[in-house]
């Protein structure tokens, strides 16, 4: 099915029930599909007992759409879980103004991941190395003869890395086994290929096999995503400069890339949340890549182009799936995928990485203007009226005053609610 338009004019005006019947009406969603989002017993904690152990109920996390993403041409509505505020509208924001150069333009390494396979205890680390890439056809038949459907859809165990590492404790020979997820993240396949090769391992090394399970660092299963916002929309050059400035500490100082990945990952790991993914999976490996060069850096990378414009890149692994685990069993995980109308496991992750840019440039381009606290907390207010007292209908009067006053604290929120209520002027 063609998607319709993804720039909706006031999206954010709307009440929630008018949002999601307008995110139905461009995905073509049906009442069926909804009920994951309007039938809260469908996701209760019965659904919690069968995905975890002990479990005695559930947390909900809000799930919002962004709005405005053109990727590959495409116009996107992405789902996305998140708890904190600014983050859907900055990234929404950004999807708007991307949308004026072509919106996002993406590649991909394809989804392949690894398994590391440890031999300890092994007399001749080099020799053994050398053997494992002998006997590296049978491995690799043995290996996928454990999952032959994954193999019939072209995936599969497709090669062997084999590394001699020095430690304190002696060498070991670590066997990488290189495997094509297809559509799938391949936690389950990979870890069940590498405990099959354990014995053939220790046969060849003469060593003992310890660990045998995936590495979450997925430097094969590389996603690529790239925009150009105009100097014009961003107004002029002096914003330009102060928001590269900004991003270049980032790239040269660890204690402000933390804080900037972070930022990368509140848009990544939302979609990725949405989409019944593993969050920890793709933030451990996320950061962990930006310390390949042995010093932690940025996951983006921004730059002024001949006009005068930013254009800004993301490479990031992204070990996402669109079948098993919580993608399949989870109701509205599997809406969220319904929304992004994705058809394969690369395209979720190609989406995921544009979102990931697309947030780096809100939060740094506020960094950049007027700090990142105006707009964050203005979204945040809110959740302070909230805890404060406020009944819903009295919120917006009291959010109203404090970012007026720009004091948005708890304190403040009850003493606005004790005048409002008792018919004082604010």
């Amino acid at each position: 099915m063609e998607t319709k338009s993804s720039r909706i004019s006031g999206f954010y005006k709307l009440p929630p029930e008018e949002r999601l019947e307008k995110v139905a009406d461009i995905r073509g969603l049906s009442d069926e599909d909804l009920s994951a989002l309007r039938d809260h017993e469908v996701s209760g904690v019965g659904l919690a007992d069968r995905m975890i152990e002990n479990a005695i109920g559930t947390m909900q996390v809000p799930l919002g759409v962004a709005t405005n993403f053109v990727i590959n041409g495409k116009d996107c509505l992405i789902p996305m879980a998140i708890e904190e505020p600014s983050v859907v509208a900055a990234a929404s924001n950004a999807a708007r103004l991307a949308r004026e150069t072509g919106g996002f333009f993406t590649s991909n390494s394809g989804p392949i991941m690894r398994a590391q396979i440890q031999a300890t205890g092994v007399s001749d680390p080099e020799g053994a190395r050398a053997r494992v890439f002998e006997a590296k056809e049978d491995l690799l038949e043995l290996a996928n003869e454990q999952d032959p459907m994954l193999v019939q859809l072209g995936g599969g165990a497709k090669d062997i890395e084999v590394h001699v590492i020095r430690s304190d404790m002696g060498p070991m020979v670590v066997t990488h086994l290189i495997v094509d997820c297809k559509d799938s993240m391949g936690a389950n396949a990979v870890n069940t290929m590498a405990e099959a090769l354990a014995p053939s391992v220790e046969a060849i090394t003469g060593g003992r096999v310890y660990l045998r399970i995936l590495s979450n660092l997925a430097d094969l299963r590389l996603t690529r995503a790239r925009t150009t916002i105009t100097s014009e929309s961003l107004g002029g050059a002096e914003i330009v400069e102060g928001f590269l400035l900004s991003h270049t500490l980032a790239e040269v100082d660890p204690y402000r890339a933390a804080t900037q990945n972070k930022g990368v990952m509140n848009g990544i790991s939302a979609v990725v949340l949405a989409t019944g993914n593993d969050t920890r999976a793709v933030e451990a490996g996320a950061h962990t890549y930006a310390a390949r060069s042995r010093r932690y850096g940025s996951l983006t990378r921004w730059e002024n182009n001949g006009d005068g414009d930013l254009v800004g890149s993301i490479e990031t692994p992204l070990a996402v799936g669109l079948v098993g685990g919580a993608t399949k069993s989870h109701p509205t995980a599997r809406l969220a995928v319904k929304i992004l109308g994705v058809e394969s496991a690369v395209e979720l992750a190609e989406i995921i990485a544009a979102v990931g840019l697309a947030q780096n440039f809100g939060a740094v381009r506020a960094l950049a203007t007027e700090g990142i606290q105006r707009g964050h907390m203005s979204l945040h207010a809110k959740n302070v009226a909230a805890a404060a007292g406020a009944a819903p209908e009295e919120i917006a009067r009291v959010v109203e005053v404090m970012v007026r006053e720009q004091e948005i604290r708890q304190d403040r929120a009850e003493e606005i609610l004790a005048e409002i209520r008792g018919g004082g002027n604010s």
